[in-house]
């Protein structure tokens, strides 16, 4: 086996996730699947995958291989190409990963138009509010809020995305609005629970002033849509990302609190491995995301 398919080889098995799909998807037998990686770990003197009867995870020489194998990959499909004289469709699966609730209500929506416009394209979607490992785990595209947590990935904005403060007015009403950031201490907050680190501390700013307050509440749920309903249910004040509140706070079922305060963004991005070269599927995708949520990108709040 030469380099190359080798190269192309490992990059499709740890897109499928294990032995016996990566078989499946070859037509092979799960044996013959593993006698190939151990040959090509035997050539290069490494170890590229950890494995159990489960699950493989890379190593990091296998990550290397992977990332880097990715990039000659396409510069030889790029050269190909050159010399044919071609030019590339959009075609092969398409590994992409959304949150949740977002996933479901938007994401979703603009892959059924990307389909009827590049019915070459097989692709997956897959929604989680886990922590994901895009080169690990063999996604090409992750839609994610907030900053980029590793160097090694490139980001188009999608869409502007304020995080907002808001209760029920009949909340309101029986407890009284907030004044001042510390009036939040008083009060009943609900939580989404993402992480250990930042639960019950809520950031706020005003110009040069930053305040953080430690709130309480008596509702937390990793999941936004119930968070959401518990506010609506007049349970208490509510952190949430505007593109989910603002139908809400149009109909006057939530209204904003504190709102010359400003909290920390959570913009939306199409993320993927940085590479010289992106793969054509992935390119024809996160233009047609980028041009879809277009109207989203000219204000702070993304009008949405």
């Amino acid at each position: 086996m030469d380099g190359f398919s080798d190269l192309a080889f490992f990059s499709l098995l740890v897109k499928q996730g294990s032995l016996a799909a990566t078989a499946q998807q070859l037509g092979v037998t799960p044996p013959a699947v593993s006698k190939r990686l151990a040959a090509i770990e035997r050539r290069l003197g490494v170890r590229l995958l950890q494995r159990t009867t489960r699950r493989i995870s890379l190593t990091p020489e296998g990550e290397t291989y992977l990332v880097d194998g990715a990039r000659v990959l396409d510069e030889l499909q790029a050269l190909e190409r050159k010399v044919a004289g071609s030019r590339a469709l959009p075609q092969g699966l398409l590994r992409v990963c959304a949150t949740l609730g977002f996933g479901r209500h938007h994401v979703a929506p603009a892959l059924s138009a990307f389909a009827r416009s590049f019915p070459q394209v097989e692709v997956q979607l897959q929604l989680t509010d886990r922590p994901v490992n895009l080169v690990e785990q063999g996604f090409d595209l992750q839609l994610r809020f907030g900053e980029l947590p590793d160097a090694r990935l490139t980001a188009r904005l999608l869409a502007r995305n304020q995080r907002v403060l808001c209760a029920a007015p009949a909340y309101l009403l029986r407890a009284g609005t907030p004044a001042a950031p510390r009036d939040l201490a008083q009060h009943a907050c609900l939580f989404i629970r993402e992480n250990d680190e930042t639960f019950g501390s809520w950031h706020l700013r005003q110009g040069g002033r930053t305040e953080t307050v430690k709130v309480r509440g008596p509702l937390a749920s990793n999941d936004g849509e119930c968070v959401l309903g518990w506010a609506l249910d007049s349970h208490g004040i509510l952190m949430r990302s505007i593109w989910e509140a603002a139908p809400m706070l149009r109909a006057g079922r939530l209204v904003r609190v504190l709102p010359d305060w400003n909290l920390p963004p959570a913009d939306i991005y199409a993320v993927f491995p940085t590479r010289s070269h992106l793969s054509a599927k992935t390119r024809a995708l996160v233009d047609h995301l980028v041009a879809s949520f277009e109207s989203h990108r000219r204000s702070d709040d993304g009008g949405w």
